[in-house]
């Protein structure tokens, strides 16, 4: 089992920056990918980015050049640093986790951007 505690969410202004943070509470933390997911309210949940063990990273063509994710294997943590943001990037964000005991997500945390 492992559980995701997701941190950062909030209101900024257009333009404005936010970070992300999921700390992973898991005994075992070999190979996996981690990442991010939106929801906005009546879209379906799309993938922002996700990393694997290894740092290799995958962008949603709306995240490119904006969004950027990274990890911390010995805090078993990753973190989506969000830039120059969009009214459009407004949604629940959540936490991915996918290894060998599975698939989770995180309970998820706000993001607004507006003015």
């Amino acid at each position: 089992q492992v559980q995701l505690e997701e941190s950062g969410g909030g209101l900024v202004q257009p333009g404005g920056s936010l970070r992300l943070s999921c700390a992973a509470s898991t005994m075992t933390f070999s190979t996996n990918v981690m990442g991010w997911y939106r929801q906005a309210p009546g879209k379906e949940r799309e993938l922002v980015a996700t990393i694997s063990n290894g740092g290799i990273g995958n962008y949603a063509d709306s995240a490119k050049g904006r969004f950027t994710i990274s990890r911390d294997n010995a805090k078993k943590t990753v973190y989506l640093q969000m830039n120059s943001l969009k009214p459009e990037d407004t949604a629940v964000y959540y936490c991915y986790f996918y290894g060998s005991s599975g698939r989770y997500w995180g309970q998820g945390t706000q993001v607004t951007v507006s003015s």
